[in-house]
Formats: structure tokens, sequence, C-alpha cells
């Protein structure tokens, strides 16, 4: 099985009236459920792990996430509030203002123990869960647990209208990236968190901490990865009709996690011995699969049967 840790919220989505005023809609997301989501709907077993309230929002979580075969016997069910995101879009990006005060996703605790590792081959973590105190520390004794045996994905998805302390946010950032295997960021958030500095300079260095795969989506112009054996590989997006790009670095994020389980190198080990070929495929496959996310309205990941794909 592969687990996804962090965020379950509701996105209020953009969208017009009929008589053409702005509007929002309602759509589940949370970077972490949309990956969990994304990979189970591509056809992995797949669990979430973190805070989903009881209250109505989060009753319309929990039944989007069964509907997409994702299990839920791991995720803390609570009567603390759903954490709400309104979403705007300027200049092709997507924009948020969180309400997350009090809410289920920030007062989840791991249950330490509870989760056997020794079956779990992939933990997938980030997003605004580790923006406060509570959610990196639970997030870290996760990792603490799952580090000897599951190979640990990071996606900081950075969301800086929630961070208070930008120094000690990047020094956060800095020790989860320390502890994956595999860290996925978009250059958004490479900007956010390195700056001017190159690509390939910050991929070395985390290359040579001992992470065994980073890549960095860039929209429009595709995706490149660099692999210590598989060296540096690009790939390109591909040409769609843009709804939005809400959730698709998670449906990225997915797809990738799934194309290396099916091609059996997400294994620690396997995943540091993948060839540049495999390694193309899984990240091709994943770049299709967030463009046909941007298609449509909302963190809408796509099913196995919407893509066409030979292994």
């Amino acid at each position: 099985m592969l687990i996804s840790c962090g965020d379950a919220l509701i996105d209020f989505v953009p969208t017009k009236t009929a008589d053409g005023r702005e509007a929002v809609m309602p759509a589940v997301g949370g970077s972490c459920l949309n990956v969990a989501i994304g990979i189970a709907r591509l056809g992995a077993p797949t669990g979430f792990v973190g805070g989903i309230s009881t209250d109505l929002f989060g009753r319309m979580i929990a039944d989007h996430a069964a509907a997409s075969n994702v299990e839920l016997g791991l995720a803390t069910r609570s009567d603390h509030q759903t954490t709400l995101a309104f979403v705007r879009i300027v200049a092709g990006e997507s924009h948020y203002a969180f309400y997350d005060a009090e809410t289920a996703t920030r007062n989840w605790t791991f249950r330490r123990g509870s989760i056997p590792f020794s079956t779990i081959e992939a933990l997938h973590v980030g997003s605004t869960t580790l923006v406060n105190d509570q959610g990196a520390a639970e997030t870290k004794a996760l990792i603490a647990d799952a580090r000897a045996s599951s190979t640990i994905s990071f996606d900081p998805n950075c969301r800086p209208n929630l961070v208070k302390d930008k120094p000690a946010y990047l020094a956060r950032m800095a020790e989860f990236a320390a502890s994956a295997d595999l860290m996925k960021m978009s250059d958004v958030d490479f900007a956010y968190l390195f700056g001017e500095e190159p690509y390939q300079q910050r991929a070395a260095a985390l290359l040579g901490q001992g992470t065994r795969l980073v890549v960095i989506t860039r929209g429009n112009n595709g995706a490149v990865a660099w692999h210590a054996k598989a060296g540096q590989i690009e790939v390109e997006a591909p040409k769609v009709e843009v709804a939005d790009t809400i959730g698709a670095g998670d449906s990225f994020q997915a797809a990738l996690l799934f194309a290396l389980h099916k091609q059996g190198r997400l294994v620690r080990q396997q995943l540091e011995d993948i060839g540049a070929d495999e390694l193309r495929r899984a990240l091709s496959f994943a770049a299709n699969c967030a463009g046909l996310t941007c298609t449509r309205p909302g963190a809408d990941p796509p099913w196995s049967r919407e893509i066409s794909w030979s292994w």
C-alpha cells in the first residue's frame, strides 16, 4: 500500500453564474488528500492519514475519498471544523485564502506505532500541514516510524500566505527534504525556497545529502528531474485547453508515485537503481495525468480508464 499524510479540505473554486457573475463552488481538495485520490484512481492500493472532520464538509471529504477507493481506516475523525480554502486564479496561478484555525487537520495527531510500515511501500507528506508546529511535529514522528522500511516522498507545496516566520519555515522544509527519498516541487515553490539558485545546483546538493530523485515541475514548460544514476531527464507538458491548474501538481505527484510503483521502482533501493528510460516514462505519464487534470475545474485527477498508457 501507498499512503499520503496531510491536509484534507474544501476548496471553493471560481465559477460563473448563469448571468455571468463571479461565484464559487465547493470541491474536495487538500494537496495530500489529492495525492491519495490520484494514486487510488490509477489503481494502486492507497490510504490517507490525517484529520477529517465529522461536520458537513468532512462528510463530503470522506465520501469523495471512499468513492475514489482511498482507504480511510488510518485517518482521524473529529468534531473540529473542516479547513476551507477560497481560490482565485491570477495570471494562470491559483492563489488561496485559508480558514484553518482549530480545524480537524490542525488537530490531527499521529497514533505512534499504529501503522504497519513493513506493508507500506511509500509515504507521501507535504503542504499546509507542515506550516504549523503541531502538524510538522506529528509528521516528523510519522516519518521516524516509516523511514526504516518505506520510501519517503515530499512535496513542500508552499503557501506563503500561511507562513509567519519565513526563516523558520525554510529551516523546517530543509529538515523534511533531508528525510526524503523523492522530492518534487513546482518552479514557484523552488523560487520561494531557494530564490535564484540554479535548479541543477540545488538538485546536486539534495542528491548529495541522500535524496534519490529530485523533480521540478514548470507548468507549460514540462518537468525536469535529477537522479544520481539516470542523470538529468526532461519531459514536455502536453498541450491541453486549461480550465484551471488546481490540483495539477498533486496529480503529477500521484501519477509519478503510481508509475514508479507500477515499474517496481518505488522501493528505496529500486528507486536508486532506476534507468533513464524508465524514469523518462514515469515522468511523461505524470505530466500527461497533470495535463488532463488541468482540463477540468478543481482538483479532479484522472482515473486509469481515462489514460491510454501501456506499461
